[in-house]
């Protein structure tokens, strides 16, 4: 583990040790020996906050079983990073203020994004939506945030409502909420683009669109990527009330007509919901989009072989890859390190891992984030650093992954099966 522990050590491509002393929380570190892509791109990154309501959405939580449906004004919360350019008087550098796992305890995030930053005038730039885990909030994966935006992408991170560190509710809130979450941020964010005067308006292009959803994040994602939900689990103990899961199954007629086609692909990591049958192998094959998922071979939360890993081999229908850190667990890659305010804390587990470094995870995730969405939404030639032998700890130093230095790639296994192919 010394390769990835080194990542820690990491000096940022942009600012001095002395700040990185003077700072703690950053979300911005790109360690010494992090893949190729991981580097920040050429753009400054302005961030701002949007709140949006849904009015007259389902409210789950105060609907009983047997009883009426109620009904609320569903709020969300977004952070949104996008291309910039900055002022005279701008220099690079935020700080996040957020609740943890821990909610009774606030940590402050260093980033180098300007809150408010004049939008770069040279898109429209792809959109990106983050959805977080359970619980978690719009911060749990901002170190994606402001790497892509720096590279010609709006990314939009969610604050799932009743999913979030603040206001985490009963889960069965989140089984129906999450999927509908990702497709109305990008309905907003189509319609707020459109209006003139809005610092969207030119900027984002909605029609090429990718997800990157974590855990619960990733059984939305799923959803919207085409497998409806097994029709046995809408009525299954777990489900939320009155057979309201029914919305997202795969025996609703109306389920694919509600899917976003502006949804051009999504990457996985660690998706929840296939080990407890949420979808069975007949539902994988209404994903017929491109899908990167990531995972741990020690997940205890998704499982591995029957929760990740059985939903790439049985999306028969799309030509998907699939990344594997060996021995890490549920919390792999996505989540930024534990914020300091938490040293000592249990809490930290949830955004840690006991064999990978926290910053050696991120930076693995946002060079292969680089490469997928450059390829599939901007149609550059990237995929060459999908074309590797599948296991790193075999591969030669002659032969070894592209853009990682030889052994940097140590503990990574990376898989390709085309549409219509099985695993054998």
């Amino acid at each position: 583990m010394n390769r990835r522990l080194a990542y820690a050590l990491g000096w940022l491509t942009c600012f001095s040790s002395s700040m990185l002393q003077a700072q703690s929380n950053r979300i911005d570190q790109v360690g010494e020996d992090a893949p190729e892509l991981a580097a920040f791109g050429s753009h400054a990154v302005g961030v701002q906050t949007v709140q949006f309501v849904t009015p007259n959405s389902v409210d789950v939580v105060n609907t009983t079983r047997g009883g009426e449906t109620a009904y609320y004004d569903r709020q969300l919360f977004l952070e949104i990073w996008y291309p910039a350019v900055l002022a005279d008087d701008q220099s690079p550098g935020t700080v996040y203020e957020t609740l943890t796992r821990d909610p009774r305890i606030v940590a402050n995030l260093n980033g180098r994004a300007v809150r408010d930053a004049a939008p770069d005038a040279n898109g429209p730039y792809p959109l990106l939506v983050l959805s977080h885990g359970y619980p978690g909030n719009r911060y749990l994966l901002s170190h994606i945030g402001e790497n892509l935006a720096s590279k010609g992408y709006v990314v939009v991170s969610i604050d799932h409502a009743e999913s979030t560190y603040r206001d985490q509710a009963p889960i069965t809130s989140t089984f129906f909420h999450r999927p509908l979450d990702q497709r109305l941020t990008i309905a907003t964010i189509a319609t707020t683009a459109s209006q003139s005067g809005n610092f969207l308006n030119g900027l984002v292009d909605v029609e090429r669109t990718g997800v990157v959803g974590f855990s619960m994040g990733g059984y939305g994602l799923i959803n919207n990527l085409g497998a409806g939900f097994n029709p046995a689990a809408v009525s299954s103990f777990m489900a939320p009330p009155n057979e309201l899961l029914q919305a997202h199954a795969s025996d609703n007629p109306a389920y694919r007509e509600q899917l976003d086609s502006r949804i051009v692909t999504g990457i996985a990591i660690a998706p929840w919901g296939k080990q407890l049958n949420f979808w069975e192998p007949d539902d994988l094959l209404g994903i017929e989009r491109p899908m990167l998922v990531v995972a741990g071979d020690q997940d205890e939360v998704a499982g591995y072989e029957d929760g990740p890993r059985a939903i790439w081999a049985n999306a028969l229908n799309s030509d998907r890859y699939m990344l594997t850190f060996k021995n890490g667990s549920h919390s792999v890659a996505a989540p930024i390190p534990a914020p300091e305010e938490l040293q000592g804390n249990e809490a930290a587990g949830h955004y840690t891992d006991a064999n990978w470094d926290g910053v050696a995870m991120n930076n693995i995730l946002d060079h292969f984030v680089t490469a997928w969405f450059d390829h599939h939404l901007k149609g550059k030639d990237t995929l060459g650093y999908f074309d590797v032998v599948a296991d790193a700890d075999q591969a030669p130093a002659d032969n070894y992954w592209p853009g990682f230095a030889p052994g940097t790639a140590a503990g990574l296994v990376l898989e390709h099966l085309s549409a219509g192919e099985t695993l054998d």
